[in-house]
């Protein structure tokens, strides 16, 4: 089932297989995608579905050295060249639009400002990637420093990010992409807000679990009516603890944030399950309460090999699954998946930072093949 198509908001997805975000924060000045990263993007486009990495809606969004934004002329003009590379080779791609709220430092805030979130609430132990000394991504000299202490949003301010949430998405749609997903998982702002364990307000934005959804429902819908709901995913991570968030009931609360979702009438749910080792197991049932919630299509990710996979559509937790790592090694992770080919592993230093190495060097086994005849 891998390998047939699909179709999602009335797009014809080639195969099953999704390429999810991954950050490799390559970015040039002013946080403008590059021609580097196009050709990275190309190469990949045998994937059904490119997910981009995240993408911040504003200066404030930002949590991470050179990574790329949406919210500039430049950096719609930057990501044009990505989606022309990707639809120039046959594929298809949404760009995440992301905000990470606490998970940021000052460094990277305008004039040195606070990061903000739902409450001001420090994760301990939370790391940020930076470039204080301002070196540049080719050069790969960013290092992983504590984020700083955030300050509570007001609501005001939350309105605001509200329209900046729309406003990147009707950029990403003048930059060329098919769609966006909103990044609502891993810990960052959206999260923020979801998770019982960092959203201590006491407004209409906090408390009961009906106004912890409160955020995520304004910007899905203000997201949808600037782009089309048929054009918008969420991604979620129901039981990740990555960057200090975490719910007291994740089951209760992420189905019914499905529910919402599934009222809104997106496009899709990509659920990002814990992959670090002996991280928790997402139980069968949840898997279900999810296609139950919810009736558009459901993306999985998260370790996933070809025959865990086929088991997730044939089951029918699953419409699409994600594969992460393995696409960073494996331009042709499509084909090599196909033919039972063996996987590049990937070098892990150059995961972030620095320019071609660990990049865009990867051989496929076309191209190796060619090189042999």
């Amino acid at each position: 089932m891998l390998f047939t198509d699909y179709t999602l908001g009335g797009l014809t997805l080639k195969n099953r297989i999704v390429m999810p975000p991954m950050t490799r924060s390559r970015a040039a000045s002013g946080e403008a995608a590059t021609s580097l990263m196009a050709e990275y993007y190309r190469q990949r486009a045998g994937a059904g579905l490119i997910i981009s990495e995240g993408t911040q809606i504003s200066r404030q969004g930002q949590g991470y050295a050179w990574t790329p934004g949406i919210y500039t002329a430049a950096q719609i003009a930057g990501w044009k060249q990505v989606t022309k590379a990707v639809h120039e080779a046959g594929g298809l791609i949404f760009a995440q639009l992301w905000h990470v709220g606490r998970v940021s430092h000052t460094s990277l805030q305008e004039n040195g400002a606070a990061p903000v979130a739902p409450s001001a609430i420090l994760a301990t132990g939370v790391k940020v990637f930076a470039d204080p000394e301002g070196k540049g991504a080719e050069n790969g000299a960013g290092e992983m420093i504590q984020h700083s202490m955030p300050r509570e949003l007001t609501k005001p301010e939350i309105k605001a990010i509200i329209n900046d949430y729309a406003q990147a998405a009707r950029n990403a749609i003048a930059a060329g992409f098919d769609g966006v997903e909103l990044h609502g998982a891993n810990g960052y702002l959206i999260e923020q807000f979801i998770d019982s364990q960092t959203n201590h307000r006491t407004d209409e934005y906090g408390g009961s679990l009906e106004n912890r959804l409160r955020f995520l429902k304004e910007v899905v819908t203000a997201v949808a009516d600037a782009i089309g709901k048929e054009r918008v995913g969420v991604r979620q991570a129901p039981l990740t603890t990555l960057m200090g968030a975490m719910d007291d009931h994740p089951e209760e609360t992420y189905i019914a944030a499905a529910k919402v979702l599934n009222e809104i009438g997106i496009a899709y749910i990509h659920i990002a399950e814990a992959d670090w080792d002996n991280a928790p197991v997402m139980p069968i049932p949840f898997k279900e309460a999810y296609r139950k919630a919810f009736s558009g299509t459901l993306i999985y990710a998260g370790k996933y090999t070809l025959d865990r996979a086929e088991e997730a559509l044939r089951k029918g937790w699953a419409d699409l699954i994600a594969f992460g790592r393995p696409f960073i090694a494996n331009p042709d992770l499509p084909y090599r998946l196909q033919h039972g080919l063996p996987l590049n592993e990937p070098d892990r230093s150059k995961f972030f930072g620095g320019s071609v190495a660990g990049y865009t060097d990867y051989p496929s086994i076309k191209k190796t093949a060619d090189a042999i005849i």
